[in-house]
């Protein structure tokens, strides 16, 4: 990894930080995420408890995920980096790490051992993709369809190829205004086996192929680049299905009781969680490593899970896993990591897309535009 002047000195700096008394720690933070009820299951599961034991302190929230790594680039190059702990997909923090933007971390010098003495590295296990990722969940882009929408007499739609057959299922679709997924669920609907994937698209022939697919249902497809956009575009009947986080609609049919359906046959699985930009003032990163430390331990991410269906990070989080702590109803089967919506899973490359992400984006978004 190319490790900037700036990121060597900030890890110089990280243990002092770390064990920085209360007085010498900022007592502001500015947290970065992604909005939505992924954004509240965060308030109430780290935020909340942590500001009752620490009551001077003041969190504000940014939601800015969904641009950080073009973000954080200004920042650096501006000289002023005013986030102090940004969530991001796995992908992303592989690139902010190798860019040098992301500080690297000792997981288990700097956060919380399981209940058991299990240190943090084993507990996270290989969850932990990059020296500078702290994962929180593991959640999944799937689709969700509207049940009132199905064509009378025909079978409510079970695959992800179901989403290109507008013979059989007209009407529009929402998918997400980026390359990953829907080149990788083009190219399998396309007939290429899923093993086979990330080799097709790593071809200038592999992409042409995908996109000729997504090319079948470009006039039906509303793009969304905010996760609560599929939802509300369901619950509107403007779409009959659409991709987006199955936390989201877990919330929309659960909490909203929205006539939405979960279509599960290759979710895309991934990982969220954190980094700490490279470069904090020493009490702003004493600041981000008390709460760190405190966000991410088992009790933690068990009780995040009840206020969204995403699977905890930590293997000790699991059987604290319990009831929504609202509608009382089981969580477990509502995750995207239970046997039953797990028969057929897209494993998301994450190495892949942050060597080609840039590359593809690029080759994406000329593709709207024409």
């Amino acid at each position: 990894m190319k490790l900037t002047t700036t990121l060597l000195a900030t890890t110089a700096l990280t243990v002092a930080a770390v064990s920085a008394h209360a007085q010498d720690m900022a007592n502001s933070l500015t947290l970065v995420s992604w909005g939505g009820a992924y954004q509240n299951s965060q308030q109430k599961a780290y935020v909340e408890p942590y500001l009752a034991n620490n009551p001077d302190v003041t969190i504000t929230w940014d939601e800015s995920s969904a641009e950080a790594v073009a973000k954080l680039r200004a920042m650096d190059e501006a000289g002023n980096v005013t986030w102090d702990l940004v969530d991001v997909v796995a992908s992303d923090a592989m690139r902010l790490c190798d860019e040098g933007l992301a500080m690297e971390l000792d997981h288990d010098e700097m956060l919380a051992a399981a209940p058991d003495g299990t240190s943090a590295s084993d507990d996270f296990g290989d969850l932990i993709v990059s020296d500078c990722f702290v994962p929180q969940i593991v959640y999944s882009t799937t689709f969700g369809y509207r049940t009132d929408m199905v064509p009378e007499g025909t079978e409510p739609p079970s695959s992800v190829c179901d989403v290109f057959d507008l013979e059989t299922y007209p009407g529009k679709r929402a998918l997400q205004k980026r390359p990953i997924d829907n080149m990788e669920w083009a190219l399998y609907c396309d007939g290429v086996e899923k093993g086979d994937i990330y080799d097709v698209l790593g071809t200038d022939e592999g992409v042409d192929r995908a996109l000729a697919k997504l090319d079948t249902i470009k006039d039906q497809v509303v793009w969304w680049s905010a996760g609560a956009e599929t939802p509300q575009l369901l619950a509107d009947g403007e779409v009959f299905m659409g991709s987006t986080f199955n936390g989201r609609l877990f919330s929309a049919i659960a909490e909203q009781d929205q006539p939405i359906a979960m279509m599960w046959d290759m979710q895309s699985f991934d990982l969220d969680g954190w980094i700490v930009p490279a470069g904090l003032p020493e009490d702003r990163l004493a600041r981000v490593m008390d709460f760190l430390s405190f966000a991410t331990d088992t009790q933690r991410l068990a009780d995040q899970a009840a206020y969204i269906s995403y699977g905890p990070a930590r293997a000790s989080s699991a059987p604290l896993v319990g009831q929504h702590a609202e509608l009382g109803i089981d969580m477990a089967p509502h995750m995207p990591t239970d046997p039953a919506n797990a028969t057929n899973v897209h494993i998301y490359d994450y190495e892949w897309w942050a060597d080609n992400r840039d590359d593809l984006d690029a080759k994406f978004q000329s593709w709207l535009a024409n």
